[in-house]
């Protein structure tokens, strides 16, 4: 089963606004830290359901954003996702709660102390190195293991 989502990582102060995912019963996300976004509505582009999941989840209405990457992430457990992966640094408005869990401007360097994917350190390593337009595979074993990764169709170690 395939699916399609939006994730951003906002950008203000050299902090990400951070989403801790903790309300969701049955969430491949629970317990983690990860950007804001969501699934794909028909018909949508990504530009679309980025701007609306954003607006949904924080509030926030984006003046800046850029398409960073395709990210297919493979869960190990029947699901396949396939990820448009945007940055953000301009936006309006006023932060609101999230029903799916806590938001929390982060500190960059603080980002590998909380509990993130595997592969989020990887394509957070692409964005720092202001890396062009990417497709980043990231193969797990069903739960928190990754076992592959593959960066333009090239294996990377793991």
């Amino acid at each position: 089963m395939a699916g399609l989502s939006t994730l951003c990582y906002i950008e203000r102060d050299g902090k990400y606004l951070m989403l801790h995912r903790t309300v969701k019963k049955n969430d491949v996300n629970k317990d983690k830290w990860i950007g804001v976004g969501g699934h794909f509505e028909a018909d949508e582009s990504p530009e679309e359901c980025l701007l609306r999941e954003v607006r949904e989840e924080t509030g926030y209405i984006l003046t800046s954003y850029r398409y960073r990457g395709l990210v297919t992430f493979v869960s190990g457990n029947g699901v396949t996702e396939y990820m448009s992966l945007f940055t953000a640094d301009g936006f309006e408005g006023v932060l609101c709660s999230c029903d799916e869990g806590e938001l929390e401007w982060v500190d960059k360097k603080e980002l590998y102390k909380l509990n993130i994917w595997e592969g989020d350190k990887i394509f957070f390593r692409l964005i720092d190195e202001d890396r062009e337009f990417f497709s980043l595979k990231l193969v797990y074993d069903g739960h928190d293991k990754l076992i592959s990764a593959a960066l333009d169709g090239k294996a990377l170690e793991v």
